[in-house]
């Protein structure tokens, strides 16, 4: 399969809709070609999560900062935690040779669309919201509070993501072996 472009592949959807998921299949299938700009976040790491290797975990004033010094692509608050992708993520993936992969939100996709970069917008919906809801209650990591703001943000972001121009391809995750398929398809057309 043919890489089409170095620009980095803007990958979006609501929590639980398996990005991650699929991304984790397509980076065993083809170990070469992808890079991931670690984020940053002033989250507390989740149970296995290494600084550095999952995000960049950071206090709230040096993302502040970052973004202040316009270091960074797109960053946004969630929750009460700020999360952001800076240049330098993205840089140091493309100097490697690779397809920077950005895992982001919907506020993080307008912000690259303003930039130069290049990108390739792509959306992983899921079947339903109650398909969602029942994902998302299952993983086990979600307090009420949280999960009510998750499925309010996917409301959102699937309305987004319903106007045509906003993304270059929706996929529908309600099979994974066809949601893969048509994911590696996407970033593997033919020039």
């Amino acid at each position: 399969m043919q890489i089409v472009s170095l620009g980095p592949v803007v990958v979006s959807g609501p929590s639980g809709t398996g990005k991650s998921t699929l991304l984790n299949r397509l980076f065993a299938a083809h170990p070469n070609s992808f890079g991931f700009s670690i984020s940053h976040t002033t989250r507390k790491p989740r149970p296995g999560e290494q600084d550095g290797v999952n995000y960049h975990f950071v206090d709230r004033e040096t993302i502040l900062q970052g973004i202040a010094n316009g270091e960074f692509i797109e960053s946004a608050e969630f929750s009460g935690n700020m999360y952001g992708t800076s240049i330098k993520a993205v840089r140091d993936v493309q100097k490697t040779g690779k397809i920077c992969m950005l895992d982001i939100d919907m506020q993080g996709v307008k912000s690259v669309k303003k930039t130069d970069l290049n990108a390739r917008f792509l959306f992983i919906a899921p079947p339903s919201l109650e398909a969602l809801e029942q994902r998302l209650r299952g993983r086990g990591t979600e307090t009420e509070e949280s999960a009510q703001l998750r499925l309010a943000a996917a409301t959102e972001e699937l309305a987004y993501a319903a106007v045509p121009g906003h993304y270059d391809l929706v996929i529908v995750n309600d099979d994974l072996d066809e949601a893969y398929r048509k994911l590696e398809t996407f970033i593997f057309k033919e020039e």
